[in-house]
């Protein structure tokens, strides 16, 4: 009688550790699963953008706070998105554990070498990519700047290759979240207006075509230098300067595609969309990368005030802030990186060229656009960045557990 008792125990027992083993089993399987969501709506996985506004931390100076200082100034203005044009490593260590989303430069000074020669581009992306990453969350490359268009020929017809070995190179080294781009003036465009009547110049279309095709089938945007202050001062007599600054106009109508246009930078933008069409490339998005307006110029930059700077960078953190697309694209909600975060005081050419930052070079505003000064202090951005570290903590810990629940099984 004892035995059986004693079987029937050994039996609910090892009922009850299979049912438990079950348990522990599903669970960890629902751990795998909703780890498997986290990376598939982005939680985990790298994004190129995030939100809808950024800033070109531009560094052609000699007077301008150290990066360790930008990323407080950054961060106090959560400001997280940022671009540079280089790949300087004192900026790549201030950024470590900074919580902010950076884009590298490759100057175009580089990007003839990195097209001869792929062992090149692999080395550059492990010395300048690779050995920051993810601590320095880097989570783009743009290889040269506004090159199709420009002067130098044999850059131009270097630059798909130096883009397809960059590219190449990150798929080597497994930096698959990485986007690679590169950004383009208006130069490159034949005519934009009326909007839907622009297309790309002839003379590049066929080194346009080439990098767009490569763009398409990597993820790639095509990104656009869009400045209303440069076209504004081209041509004074015929634009209305509120259409530029987004102030209140009858802004302008475009017959062909009955589409209305209330400010001049969402008529470049969908300029590039009609150029993007005409070429054959109609699902590719369009981001910013750089916009500004200078707030001091020489005397034949006449619209180049601290007020209509302070105008401009006011209304287009409006603009961005409602998360809207153009009239051409009404569901691409519209990114853009503002040029730039410093007056650089040693860079060439007129003297609008130095003055487009929001910050003076001490840190302190240029003009009110609501952000703090570099002395200022944010509770509240210390608070995000800590939420930022506590969501990756609980992400770790959860593939961490269902790693030793399955290897326990």
């Amino acid at each position: 009688m004892a035995e059986l008792q004693d079987y029937k125990q050994r039996r609910r027992s090892h009922f009850a550790d299979s049912e438990a083993m079950k348990i522990t089993r599903s669970f960890g399987r629902y751990l795998l699963l909703l780890l498997l969501l986290f990376i598939q709506k982005g939680y985990v996985t790298a994004k190129a953008f995030t939100g809808t506004y950024g800033i070109n931390y531009g560094r052609i100076a000699d007077n301008i706070p150290s990066p360790h200082e930008v990323v407080t100034l950054l961060k106090a203005s959560k400001i997280k998105n940022v671009r540079i044009y280089d790949a300087d490593h004192s900026v790549l260590d201030a950024f470590s554990l900074s919580g902010l989303d950076l884009v590298v430069g490759l100057p175009n000074g580089l990007v003839k070498e990195m097209s001869e020669n792929p062992d090149h581009a692999l080395t550059w992306v492990k010395e300048n990519i690779h050995a920051y990453f993810p601590k320095t969350h880097i989570v783009g490359i743009a290889v040269g700047n506004e090159v199709l268009g420009g002067g130098d020929l044999d850059l131009q017809e270097s630059l798909y290759n130096a883009v397809k070995n960059i590219y190449n190179a990150t798929q080597k080294l497994q930096l698959h979240n990485i986007q690679i781009s590169t950004a383009h003036s208006q130069a490159v465009f034949g005519t934009s207006y009326p909007p839907s009547s622009c297309t790309f110049k002839e003379e590049i279309s066929q080194n346009m075509k080439k990098l767009l095709t490569l763009f398409s089938q990597i993820g790639s945007p095509f990104c656009l230098n869009a400045y209303p202050f440069l076209a504004y001062m081209g041509n004074p007599d015929h634009i209305d300067i509120n259409y530029a600054l987004f102030n209140p106009t009858n802004g302008i109508y475009d017959k062909k595609v009955n589409l209305h246009y209330d400010n001049m930078l969402d008529a470049q933008i969908d300029a590039t969309y009609a150029a993007l069409e005409d070429a054959g490339f109609d699902k590719m998005e369009v981001i910013v990368t750089e916009t500004g307006w200078a707030s001091h110029g020489d005397l034949n930059e006449n619209a180049a005030t601290l007020e209509n700077a302070r105008i401009y960078n006011y209304n287009l953190r409006k603009r961005l802030a409602k998360r809207k697309g153009t009239p051409r694209r009404p569901n691409f909600v519209l990114k853009a990186y503002i040029f730039a975060l410093f007056n650089e005081n040693s860079k060439p050419g007129p003297t609008s060229e130095r003055n487009f930052g929001l910050y003076k070079p001490d840190g302190r505003i240029s003009y009110d656009i609501g952000f703090p000064g570099l002395k200022s202090s944010s509770v509240n951005s210390l608070k995000d960045f800590r939420a930022q570290n506590w969501q990756w903590s609980c992400v770790s810990m959860l593939t961490l557990f269902a790693t030793v629940l399955f290897l326990s099984l």
